[in-house]
């Protein structure tokens, strides 16, 4: 990802910011500036979801690329916010064997990776049990 594209997305990936649509009740993250059902009749406006919701599907990777081999085995699921909108986000906890569908989880501020040995460390959303 390109630096002044990092930095634009910043709100989003630290504060869980994604929009609403306040004619059909709808949320989306990442943020949308149309909701797809109303169309133009829609009224999106900007919220901040609480970080809660439940594992919708995972899988454990095993075998990773080389930026993120020394993580492995690790957690990515789909996780669907308590508001209704789902992201793809990496579950930390301790045993893989331990994630379950159905499982409730919490939004935590973590480090999600770095762009090389001196470059920017990128910051972001992860999950644990809750």
């Amino acid at each position: 990802m390109s630096v002044p594209r990092f930095w634009r997305k910043i709100p989003q990936r630290y504060n869980l910011e994604g929009t609403h649509c306040e004619v059909c009740g709808r949320y989306f993250f990442p943020p949308r500036n149309l909701c797809p059902d109303c169309r133009r009749d829609g009224k999106i406006v900007a919220h901040t979801f609480k970080g809660t919701g439940k594992i919708v599907t995972y899988s454990v990777i095993r075998t990773a690329s080389d930026q993120f081999s020394a993580l492995t085995p690790y957690v990515l699921a789909i996780v669907e916010l308590e508001e209704g909108a789902r992201m793809t986000a990496q579950v930390v906890v301790e045993n893989p064997e331990d994630v379950y569908i159905g499982m409730p989880v919490k939004s935590v501020f973590r480090r999600l990776g770095t762009d090389g040995e001196s470059g920017v460390i990128s910051y972001g959303t992860k999950f644990v049990p809750a």
